[in-house]
């Protein structure tokens, strides 16, 4: 009997009815400027914010409508974001066959699984995946710009950006394999201080300095990592959106922030 991880978040951070949530998806998207939407090459990797659709959604549409023209390209996701609520000690696979949304189950990738399971720090701990909302919230942007792929859901906690990119390095591929990255930036700042400690940390991110403190971005960690790889791989990474909660559906005293960035692969080193 297949081992299905449930929703967690459905009905609170996004619409848990299917009819809606597809509504709210096909809107976020067709908002995308369609210039930027079309925008060639489709990226290797890129990192999203994972707040409630009406804080980040918008911003993470940006990043999501890039990935149009590989709709039927894209094999394989490989997912990673930080674990919010049960600590673990390196990057937590969930021990299960299939992610379920309101829009459908997701399988696991089970070839890419066994590829990582031999990394001393790849583990399982499907009570790390059990509440997470970093990773599920992107499940339904995906189903939405994806035909048929597979999973590969990573809840990262206490690694290095070392170990991360190994993990990365492994799962790298070619045009059949996304990296997903789940990331809000700052948090619970006043809007004019998140303003000025986002750009300072997008500007980071945009140099590929992976040094990024979990103050500047709650997935530091697997932004690090990536970092470390798009470094290796010569991905060149460009800014599609930067907003915080003030601007979309929050009070400006305590704001979180959310930025969108693509890495797409330099001409020479396309496939």
């Amino acid at each position: 009997m297949s081992l299905i991880r449930q929703p967690a978040v459905a009905g609170a951070f996004y619409p848990g009815q299917r009819q809606t949530l597809s509504r709210d998806l096909r809107a976020m998207l067709d908002a995308v400027p369609p210039g930027l939407a079309s925008a060639l090459p489709v990226p290797k990797a890129i990192i999203v914010p994972h707040a409630g659709y009406v804080y980040s959604g918008s911003t993470a549409a940006l990043a999501y409508a890039r990935l149009a023209p590989a709709r039927k390209t894209i094999r394989r996701v490989v997912l990673l974001g930080p674990v919010h609520r049960v600590p673990v000690r390196g990057l937590a696979l969930p021990g299960v066959d299939a992610f379920a949304t309101p829009l459908g189950d997701i399988a696991i990738d089970a070839q890419a699984v066994a590829a990582i399971a031999g990394l001393r720090q790849v583990v399982v701990s499907p009570q790390a995946h059990a509440l997470e909302h970093s990773l599920e919230v992107q499940l339904p942007f995906l189903q939405s710009v994806l035909d048929d792929f597979k999973l590969v859901p990573l809840a990262v906690g206490d690694a290095t950006p070392a170990e991360v990119a190994q993990v990365l390095e492994v799962l790298w591929g070619g045009p059949e394999t996304l990296l997903v990255i789940s990331s809000d930036l700052s948090h619970f700042l006043p809007y004019a201080q998140a303003q000025a400690v986002d750009d300072e940390t997008v500007h980071r991110i945009l140099a590929l300095d992976a040094g990024l403190s979990h103050s500047q971005a709650c997935g530091g960690t697997p932004v690090n990592g990536l970092l470390l790889a798009a470094r290796q791989h010569q991905l060149e990474p460009q800014l599609l959106g930067l907003c915080n909660s003030g601007d979309t559906a929050g009070d400006r005293n305590r704001v979180v922030g959310y930025a969108s960035i693509a890495f797409v692969e330099r001409a020479s080193h396309v496939h």
